[in-house]
């Protein structure tokens, strides 16, 4: 997979701009807030449909433009291909595009444009509450399986529908009579998303796994723990199963939903518990092993991507380097000698020679050709 060119027009702090990018490492240099991480974000959405920052989309539209255009040529799926996005401002839904043809969702674009996305913020989620990590996850299922990513948008709208029901139930009690339906068409859903999220969670822990013995030269043991709905005995039953074991736990909890006027049943609280030793590294980990068990967790995602589909994903590798020791600096740029890689840095001098150099200056790109 290669990522040839991205084109944006009206998108973040970027007026109108084309960037070419070379097979290998990719220097996206220049100081804070010119532009760096916006790149990044326009190749994620394009990526998965989604961006990485904000659920707003009208965020991602140039202040004082109507529409933002994102558009990438590239290499993938051994032919030539295309995606295009364009968002609006106002309530107009965006429009998405595979090789000129237009997608009713972006499902649509999934796995054509695979990325690995790795962030300062990403060093600590393994220390943060369940929402990051989940949506680490989702991120990944969604490229690698489509209807994984139809199945989670249909339940994300479910759920807002069910939680604008709950709060309104004083108000409009009448509306109550819809609930049951709902109950049952997101235990349907999560059932699916359960049986999605153990297995990949399974195949990340192996490989996860690999990496972090490798980089503490064997003397700790990774594993991840999926954590799920308590009824939930066996995510990797039958989904028959796990349905009826969401439906119990539906059941439950179906009063106290009403009386809180909240969604406290579902998938959409799930996490997953990272363990050296057989210790959580949420409560017990230092630093330094918190941020190497999530340099694993990338370099596996990666891994996976490659294994699965035949391809090694576009990395993206936003100033996370300036944020590791050297010892840690120099594992992930051993790691990443193959594929194509996007790196955004503001101190570039550890890094000159091993890449193209793409200056970013107040949303501008030029190219410094001494450093191709």
């Amino acid at each position: 997979m290669r990522l040839n060119e991205l084109y944006l027009n009206g998108f973040r702090n970027y007026e109108e701009t084309t960037v070419e990018f070379v097979p290998g490492v990719n220097l996206l240099v220049g100081d804070n807030a010119n532009g760096k991480t916006n790149l990044l974000e326009a190749i994620g959405y394009l990526s998965t449909g989604r961006a990485f920052r904000t659920r707003r989309e009208q965020e991602l539209i140039r202040f004082g433009a109507e529409y933002a255009e994102l558009s990438a040529k590239l290499f993938s799926q051994e032919r030539e291909q295309t995606l295009r996005a364009v968002l609006f401002a106002g309530r107009r839904p965006r429009q998405l595009f595979l090789n000129g043809v237009r997608q009713k969702t972006a499902a649509g674009i999934a796995g054509v444009l695979n990325s690995v996305l790795f962030c300062p913020e990403d060093l600590l989620v393994l220390k943060k509450g369940a929402q990051p990590r989940r949506k680490m996850l989702d991120n990944v299922i969604c490229q690698l399986r489509p209807n994984y990513d139809a199945a989670l948008a249909e339940y994300t709208r479910l759920l807002d529908q069910k939680a604008a029901l709950l709060r309104e139930q004083e108000e409009n009690p009448s509306m109550l009579a819809v609930l049951p339906e709902f109950n049952r068409r997101m235990v349907q859903i999560g059932a699916l998303l359960i049986s999605y999220r153990a297995r990949y969670l399974r195949e990340l822990s192996a490989q996860a796994g690999q990496f972090h013995a490798e980089f503490s030269g064997g003397k700790e043991t990774l594993r991840l723990r999926y954590q799920t709905v308590s009824t939930v005995t066996d995510p990797f039953a039958e989904k028959k199963t796990i349905f009826q074991q969401l439906l119990d736990h539906q059941q439950s909890h179906y009063r106290a939903e009403l009386e809180s006027g909240q969604c406290l049943s579902g998938p959409h609280k799930d996490d997953f518990e990272a363990e050296l030793g057989g210790l959580s590294v949420k409560a017990f980990g230092s630093q330094g092993q918190t941020r190497t068990a999530a340099i694993s967790l990338k370099l596996a995602e990666r891994e996976l991507f490659r294994r699965d589909t035949g391809e090694e994903p576009v990395l993206l590798l936003d100033d996370v380097l300036s944020e590791l020791d050297a010892r840690r600096q120099d594992f992930v740029l051993n790691q990443i000698r193959s594929g194509q890689v996007l790196i955004t840095c503001c101190e570039p001098d550890r890094l000159s020679d091993i890449g193209k150099r793409i200056l970013i200056e107040n949303g501008q790109v030029r190219e410094d050709p001494a450093c191709i």
